[in-house]
């Protein structure tokens, strides 16, 4: 088994688990590995520092069994079902937003500004900016915060 740290061609990093590399690249090519976050199916290799393991032997405690598809370990058991509960808080917290928010898509760090500096009313907004804009935006003191954003799944 080989783990890598994956970066989708929007910037999420994530780590997935592989037989070996040879699948990590038959899968990668055939689109079939993707971003947990965003969906995105054009990923890359990203750095990642090495992970040593602290358990004796190297084995899991006892019902962690790792859940496979495709030849790729994809989590343990418990960290599947925990993924799930985050994915769903993650699901509910999109909605509230949408249901709550006005959406400015990609003039979000502009939006953002005028209501900072009074230029438009105070509203909840939400949209997609750069990681650039993003440092703008902090060096500014605008206040906002940035969600993993789960796609939708589809029908």
């Amino acid at each position: 088994m080989i783990a890598y740290d994956l970066k989708c061609g929007r910037g999420h990093v994530f780590e997935a688990w592989f037989a070996n590399s040879d699948t990590h690249e038959r899968l990668t090519k055939a689109g079939q590995v993707a971003c947990p976050v965003c969906g995105d199916s054009r990923t890359a290799k990203a750095p990642m520092a090495p992970n040593i393991s602290t358990r004796k032997g190297g084995k899991r405690p006892a019902g962690e069994e790792n859940l496979r598809r495709d030849g790729m370990a994809v989590a343990t058991k418990g960290e599947f079902e925990q993924a799930s509960d985050i994915w769903q808080a993650l699901q509910r917290i999109r909605n509230e937003v949408e249901k709550n928010c006005d959406y400015v898509g990609e003039r979000f760090a502009e939006e953002a500004r005028k209501i900072h500096y009074g230029e438009s009313d105070q509203r909840n907004i939400y949209g997609e900016t750069t990681a650039e804009e993003a440092q703008g935006l902090r060096e500014e003191g605008v206040d906002f915060g940035v969600l993993p954003w789960p796609a939708r799944k589809h029908s």
